[in-house]
């Protein structure tokens, strides 16, 4: 199986488990597997869009206000973004962390997403 190939099986998968975690009312896991969509997503311009839509659809039935207005922004720059590869590597994509700051990318997924650099 190719590295794309890889990362859109996982993508989907976390999409799965956040809509399941949902579903199931755990919201906590549901954030969670959109952290891990985002961070597998996010040098896909439609992937990375899509991850910050349904974070911004988190935000509100949850009625987080900072959340909401902190994913304007990322769903503003998420296509440019990762057009023009700015991305930064590991973001988690929610508003509790800078928009332009690298993080730590969990183990699984750096295998996942390696060889697609």
């Amino acid at each position: 199986m190719s590295a794309a190939n890889s990362i859109d099986s996982a993508f989907e998968k976390e999409i799965d488990l956040a809509n399941q975690s949902k579903v199931n009312g755990f919201a906590s896991d549901e954030w969670n597997h959109l952290e891990r969509a985002h961070i597998l997503g996010q040098f896909y311009a439609l992937k990375h869009l899509y991850v910050h839509v349904l974070m911004i659809g988190y935000s509100v039935r949850h009625k987080l206000v900072r959340e909401f207005l902190g994913q304007i922004p990322r769903i503003i720059l998420a296509v440019p973004g990762s057009i023009l590869k700015l991305a930064p590597k590991g973001n988690t994509g929610g508003a509790d962390v800078g928009i332009f700051e690298p993080m730590q990318i969990p183990e699984d997924l750096q295998k996942i997403l390696k060889g697609t650099e």
